[in-house]
C-alpha cells in the first residue's frame, strides 16, 4: 500500500473500498460515486466502476444498463444539488472517455450560464485552467459535497 495523504489517487476504486478515497460520496449499486478533484465547474462528479472492466462494452448488456442507470442517478442528484446552490446551473454533460484512466468511469458535469460563451457549448476539457490549483477540492467544496449527498439520499434512500 502507498503511504501519504493523495495515495488513494493511484488506485482510487481500492482505496474506495477500503473507505480510505476521501473524494467518496456514496456506493451506487454499479460503483463509486465521487466528487471531482478539480471543482473548476462545481458539482463536478464521477462515477467509478467497481470492477475490472475498461471499457463499458467490457461488460454484460444487463451491467451496463446499471453502470449506465447509475451515471444517470448521479447527473440527476448533481443537477438538483447545484440547481440548489446556483440558479445559473443550465445543463449536466455526461462522458464516458477512458483515454488518461484505464477504469470504466464516468464524468458528470454540471453546466452553467455564467460559463464563457465560447467554453460552455464545447466539451470541458477545452478550459485552459481545469486543473488549476484554484479549483482543487478542498474543505471550501464541503457545502457542495454534501448538497449532492443529501441530493443522492433523497433519490435512493438508505435502508
Amino acid at each position: 500500500m502507498t503511504d501519504g495523504p493523495s495515495a488513494w489517487r493511484a488506485e482510487p476504486i481500492q482505496a474506495a473500498r477500503r473507505g480510505e478515497n476521501p473524494t467518496v460520496l456514496r456506493r451506487l449499486p454499479s460503483g463509486w460515486a465521487v466528487i471531482g478533484d478539480h471543482q473548476r465547474l462545481p458539482g463536478y462528479c464521477l462515477l467509478l466502476h467497481d470492477g475490472d472492466a475498461d471499457h463499458l462494452t467490457d461488460l454484460p448488456r444487463p451491467q451496463r444498463t446499471v453502470f449506465l442507470d447509475d451515471l444517470a442517478l448521479l447527473g440527476e442528484a448533481v443537477m438538483t444539488a447545484c440547481t440548489r446552490l446556483d440558479a445559473q446551473l443550465w445543463r449536466i454533460n455526461y462522458e464516458v472517455l477512458g483515454n488518461a484512466y484505464p477504469r470504466l468511469h464516468g464524468h458528470v458535469f454540471p453546466r452553467y450560464l455564467w460559463e464563457p460563451e465560447e467554453l460552455r457549448h464545447g466539451p470541458v476539457w477545452r478550459y485552459p485552467d481545469l486543473h488549476d490549483p484554484r479549483y482543487a477540492l478542498g474543505p471550501q467544496h464541503d457545502h457542495l459535497r454534501a448538497a449532492v449527498v443529501g441530493a443522492l439520499d433523497e433519490l435512493l434512500p438508505r435502508t
